[in-house]
């Protein structure tokens, strides 16, 4: 399985390079900020999994739903995605941190 992760991120880095496009981040100059970012982005992808999977959870509960539950769902769900980020979440932080120092590297971002 990181076989096949390490391959896509290295087509997609190459697919970005041979377009010559340049994607880094600027603000992201050392590793805690580019961990921070990764978190974020695995915060936003565990809270749209999250989001689906919750999809048709509670609709025929007697004790749920309404416009309370409806209006703050999202936000129930951003919460959870954010806890399981910052607790190990499923892993893409530390292989995201990797991959956007070496991207930054690669394009002479990073000094």
């Amino acid at each position: 399985m990181d076989n096949l992760l390490d391959l896509q991120l290295s087509n997609a880095l190459g697919a970005a390079n041979a377009s010559g496009e340049n994607r880094a981040t600027p603000h992201v100059r050392t590793e805690e900020e580019a961990r921070a970012v990764a978190e974020e982005f695995e915060g936003f992808f565990l809270s749209q999994m999250v989001s689906a999977m919750f999809g048709s959870v509670g609709q025929d509960n007697p004790f749920g739903g309404g416009a309370g539950e409806q209006a703050f769902r999202g936000l129930l769900h951003e919460e959870y995605a954010k806890v399981m980020a910052q607790s190990g979440g499923i892993g893409l932080t530390d292989r995201l941190t990797t991959e956007i120092l070496r991207y930054q590297q690669a394009g002479g971002e990073m000094s």
